[in-house]
């Protein structure tokens, strides 16, 4: 049994006190890989600089959206050229988020094509942060495919059964972390259960969120078993089964890990 944690902010300092111990509670835990994601430029070199130390450990690099307000031209040029580092898997987290109010949804847009156009470049996939943004998610995802194929994620996954559909028929995956465990969550495990399991894969979104039974930690990567036992549940499959379908997944989207 192999698992991936394909969504974890490993910069932040909860879990950068603790990475050789939190990798080890990781590996006993059977989770072999994890995809640090950076949020702003300082983030991104922070999650390379992870993956150049710890074999575990690939990045993902990108402006959230609640930071694009805050980047400049220059931060831009260093991202694209970060997303060429051999560690890199991933270009984001970008998006969109209309909960908060940072960043014009303007802004937001201009740099959520930015991050796919250049996914669509490298060939590398992009991982999309969506927050009481759905339509408007769609309606870009719609666009940028009209001029080449979109390989991505909807990460952390709360949304409706038909936005996560038609993320699918535009060749996206669907990520769940620990709200899927959330005892007031059965709505989206519902989603959760009906989706096709060759699209699905789970994360931590550390150390944000932590799954039940350890809700109110710092969630860190080891307890993706517990979002993936959920789901294996959902779908009437074992832990193993699931874990392994999952892995699947994420190395069929994430290539760069397979060959690194």
């Amino acid at each position: 049994m192999a698992l991936i944690d394909t969504h974890a902010h490993l910069n932040d300092p909860q879990l950068l006190s603790d990475m050789p111990e939190l990798i080890a509670r990781a590996r006993k835990a059977a989770v072999t890989q994890i995809v640090a994601v950076g949020i702003c430029l300082q983030s991104s070199r922070e999650c390379v600089r992870l993956s150049e130390e710890h074999r575990e450990i690939h990045a993902a690099v990108g402006i959230h959206p609640n930071s694009a307000a805050a980047a400049s031209l220059d931060d831009w040029n260093r991202i694209v050229e970060l997303a060429r580092h051999p560690r890199v898997v991933a270009i984001g987290e970008t998006g969109l988020d209309l909960y908060r109010d940072d960043t014009p949804l303007d802004i937001q847009q201009d740099y959520f094509l930015k991050h796919i156009r250049l996914s669509q470049q490298l060939r590398i996939p992009f991982i999309v942060h969506c927050r009481n943004a759905e339509t408007e998610v769609l309606a870009c995802l719609k666009e940028a495919s009209k001029s080449a194929p979109l390989q991505g994620v909807l990460h952390s996954f709360t949304g409706t059964r038909e936005t996560a559909e038609l993320a699918i028929q535009l060749g996206l995956y669907i990520s769940f972390a620990g709200m899927l465990t959330f005892k007031n969550a059965e709505d989206l495990r519902s989603v959760a259960r009906d989706l096709p399991l060759d699209r699905v894969m789970v994360e931590t979104d550390s150390p944000y969120l932590a799954p039940v039974p350890v809700r109110g930690k710092c969630n860190e990567p080891s307890y993706v078993t517990h979002t993936a036992s959920c789901l294996a549940d959902l779908h009437g499959r074992s832990l193993e089964q699931i874990s392994n379908i999952t892995t699947d997944n994420a190395h069929a989207l994430f290539t760069r890990i397979t060959s690194s």
